[in-house]
């Protein structure tokens, strides 16, 4: 489970590409498992951080990383992890494909892997394993789905500021 209370500066780099807005996350495990809050992604999949707020703007949990090391601050801890993919599993009990995400919130497919167009009108793709669907207006939501047991749904709206 994410909760943290912590105070963390974001790498710059890569642009300083920002994206920020609401983040949902479930888990179909037992006992199931779910997350929202308020996002900033900051950086891109090699060099970035990740802090989500409550809705009352209290920080619950930052995470940054490089290319060597991904960190997690959470109440009174820090853990170190190999990479992102590990601090993921950790904080969420499954293997998201964070490094995939800044691709997916900006309607696009990640360049490190395959993907495939959905079928006939729908708006979107799959890759690694998760269906990811696009919003048709500013104000939807991306929704990534991965239907392997335990399913995973990922949802994120961007801040209308946002790229």
């Amino acid at each position: 489970m994410l909760v943290a209370c912590a105070s963390l500066t974001p790498p710059h780099g890569a642009g300083d590409r920002l994206l920020s807005g609401r983040l949902s996350v479930r888990v179909d495990s037992d006992p199931p498992r779910a997350l929202s809050a308020a996002f900033e992604l900051s950086g891109d999949a090699g060099t970035g951080a990740l802090v989500l707020t409550s809705p009352l703007g209290s920080t619950l949990a930052q995470a940054h990383w490089t290319p060597t090391e991904a960190v997690l601050e959470t109440p009174g801890s820090s853990r170190s992890y190999p990479d992102l993919d590990a601090l993921a599993e950790h904080a969420l009990g499954e293997r998201v494909p964070l490094a995939a995400l800044f691709d997916w919130l900006r309607g696009r497919p990640w360049p490190d892997s395959p993907s495939q167009r959905l079928p006939g009108d729908e708006r979107g793709f799959t890759q690694l394993g998760w269906r990811v669907t696009l919003p048709h207006d500013a104000q939807g939501w991306v929704q990534a789905q991965r239907a392997a047991a335990p399913a995973v749904t990922m949802r994120a709206r961007l801040d209308p500021a946002t790229p």
